[in-house]
């Protein structure tokens, strides 16, 4: 048996040929030389540093949402399809690999009984092992094998692109948490304000100080406020159950850490240089692997034109026991056998030049693919670029029409004590300044999830994981 297999081997190494079919070449895509940010602008054309170099621990410095984060890669359901999706591509890719090898099989058998005639008792054994080996003189096995790594490979990078999508989501959700928190501080201070203000008012008015009007002027900002309080507690319940649903829980309460106006803004946020978005963005690495696997599907096909060439080889044994007449007698007998099979295909009625069409316009429709996410990755982070930029310098300038209202209802009510002018004037200040200041905290909101979006447009967020968590995005982790 042994002088069998070295046989196979030896064959195996002498007689495997070349692969047909196209090898892969990463296409020549043109892209741009730098990104395009606010006023037509290019950014970082001479910038190697990227803002999504930072892991994603360093970025958001929130303790209680890198809790949440932490939480998130553990018990999310879609992480965990993903992994699993490596495990399935990692045993496809280890059953075609297996392909490339001599298959062998052992076979055992035994018989027994009794000679009446003879008065003889019997015993036999038959022992047999059948090896079979396919000679990949065209390289169809290992173009499958080839294909089916570019499969493991891109299944890898479609769960760096779930963990990237995360991390992204629950930063985001938990901003948009953290300003609707803000606006419902907002709505409440104003109605504590406002009841004040309505008191004020009707004990100016039982003086003679006030008019009935002033105090249902004065009770229509009151009511606006409260009206909003229901909606913006409505909107903070369904952003703790998308939260909870991201984090693998079922709808529950969010804990909160620092409040939106203490949340730490960087100095800077560097794109980076456009050729480096290739490589950091895991849905552009994931395009091109299932390119690669569609380019090795190619020569798959195009060795099912040419012989298949099989070599086969048994070797076994009987052995026999028996007592004839009181005597024992013993036997035993080898056998061994070699061959070889050729199978040619004659006519198939097109099939297997239907084929070889099939793999070719699913490697264009790849290819295609591939470009299409290139330049969806250039448009994802041209839009973050102008999207943080414009809602930072909305929110500064929105922070000084707050303090400039602020001035205004102050001196409002200064005037109106003294008699200078009515409480329609008070009035119209104390509404403008309640929507600029839920308008403020909806702009800080905005800048913090515009800052979100430009990290996962970027490719931020995964390339370095934190300790705690290597185990949990590795398949089998626990």
């Amino acid at each position: 048996m042994r002088n069998l297999l070295i046989m196979i081997a030896l064959a195996a190494a002498l007689m495997t040929g070349c692969k047909v079919g196209p090898n892969y070449h990463r296409p020549n895509v043109q892209i741009p030389a730098g990104f395009r940010g606010p006023a037509g602008s290019d950014q970082g054309q001479a910038q190697a540093a990227s803002y999504a170099d930072l892991p994603w621990w360093q970025v958001f410095q929130d303790p209680q949402l890198q809790e949440l984060i932490r939480t998130a890669v553990k018990q999310n359901y879609d992480l965990q399809l993903a992994v699993e999706r490596i495990n399935a591509a990692r045993a496809q890719l280890a059953i075609t690999h297996s392909n490339l090898f001599p298959q062998v099989q052992g076979e055992a058998g035994g018989t027994g009984g009794k000679e009446y005639t003879l008065q003889s008792k019997y015993n036999f054994l038959v022992l047999a092992v059948d090896a079979t080996f396919q000679l990949d003189l065209f390289g169809r096995l290992r173009r499958a094998t080839e294909a089916a790594r570019a499969q493991l490979l891109s299944t890898e990078d479609a769960q760096q692109t779930v963990v990237l999508t995360l991390v992204s989501d629950v930063a985001s959700d938990y901003f948009a948490l953290l300003d609707l928190d803000l606006q419902l501080q907002i709505s409440r201070d104003t109605v504590k304000t406002q009841e004040d203000a309505v008191r004020l008012t009707k004990l100016q008015m039982d003086h003679g100080v006030a008019t009935k009007l002033d105090v249902l002027q004065a009770q229509q900002v009151l009511d606006t406020a409260n009206a909003a309080i229901p909606d913006l507690e409505r909107q903070i319940a369904q952003e703790e159950n998308a939260i909870s649903i991201l984090l693998g829980n079922y709808p529950q309460g969010v804990e909160r850490g620092r409040p939106l106006v203490d949340q730490p803004l960087p100095p800077e946020v560097p794109p980076g240089l456009p050729s480096a978005l290739l490589e950091r963005r895991p849905d552009i690495r994931e395009a091109e692997q299932n390119l690669v696997a569609a380019n090795a599907e190619i020569g798959v096909a195009k060795a099912a034109f040419f012989p298949s060439i099989s070599l086969t080889g048994s070797v076994g044994g009987a052995f026999g026991r028996s007592n004839v007449f009181i005597s024992l007698m013993s036997s035993h007998t080898g056998i061994w056998s070699y061959g070889a099979q050729l199978t040619q295909p004659i006519f198939t009625g097109g099939a297997l030049k239907g084929n070889l069409r099939l793999a070719e316009s699913e490697y264009q429709q790849a290819l295609i693919s591939y470009k299409q996410t290139i330049q969806q990755a250039f448009g994802d982070v041209s839009n973050a670029l102008i999207a943080y930029q414009k809602y930072h310098q909305v929110r500064v300038r929105q922070e000084k029409t707050v303090v400039d209202l602020q001035d205004s209802v102050n001196l409002s009510l200064s005037r109106y004590r003294g008699g200078i002018t009515t409480y329609l004037e008070v009035l119209d200040g104390q509404r403008s300044l309640y929507s600029a200041e839920l308008t403020l905290a909806q702009a800080r909101g905005n800048e913090y999830q515009s800052l979100v979006q430009l990290y996962d447009a970027l490719g931020g967020g995964w390339q370095t994981q934190s300790p705690e968590l290597s185990s949990k995005l590795s398949p089998g982790g626990s």
